[in-house]
Order: C-alpha cells, then structure tokens, then sequence
C-alpha cells in the first residue's frame, strides 16, 4: 500500500483518513494534518505508540519534548507520557501504530 497515495487523496479532510482492518493485534492510523493543526495533548496509559512520519512535517511533543517528525521520521511514545501532534507543513501525514484497543477517536486541535 502507498501510504503517501493515501494521505494525498485525503485531500482537505484532517484527522485519521485510513485506519487498518482485519487484524485483532494491531491498530494502525493514517493521520493527516494541515499547518497548525493537530491532535492536543493527552496521555495514555494503554498503549505504547509509533508515530512513522509519511509526508510533510510536523512535531510530536512526548513529555514535554519535542520531536521534529517527517517522511521516514519514527517517534516512539511511551505508555503513561503526555502526547500531541501538530502540522507545520499543509501536507502533514503520519502512520500511527500499535496494540490494538478500545475505539479511538482522532479530532483535530482547535
């Protein structure tokens, strides 16, 4: 699958554009952003997650760190740490992974 294809055909639609089906182990997200957009800080005790940057740039703050995420980019959140995500360019992608969990919802930051 072409992860940059996907984001590309996204087109002006923000927050989780393909999520993976079919597998009761893991859960994988294609989020997309645009430039001052994002996913706000919260924590998660559940799962670790890796974030894989797959087009443009962005920032991914883990406890208070931060972290420049781009195409070939991986981050790796710990479980228990503050998290948030933010677009700097207008074409910010990324593939998030891990356990599988309860339903998630990805809304955009204010």
């Amino acid at each position: 699958m072409d992860l940059v294809e996907k984001a590309t055909r996204a087109g002006g639609r923000h927050g989780v554009v393909w999520t993976l089906e079919g597998s009761g182990d893991l859960n994988a997200n294609l989020v997309r952003f645009g430039s001052g957009r994002g996913v706000g800080e919260h924590m998660n005790d559940e799962v670790e997650v890796v974030f894989v940057g797959v087009s443009g740039s962005g920032i991914v703050m883990v406890d208070g760190e931060e972290h420049a995420l781009s195409a070939g980019k991986l981050v790796f959140a710990p479980r228990g740490v503050r998290r948030s995500t933010l677009g700097v360019s207008e074409d910010f992608s990324y593939l998030t992974v891990h356990r599988r969990r309860g339903p998630l919802g990805i809304s955009p930051s204010p």
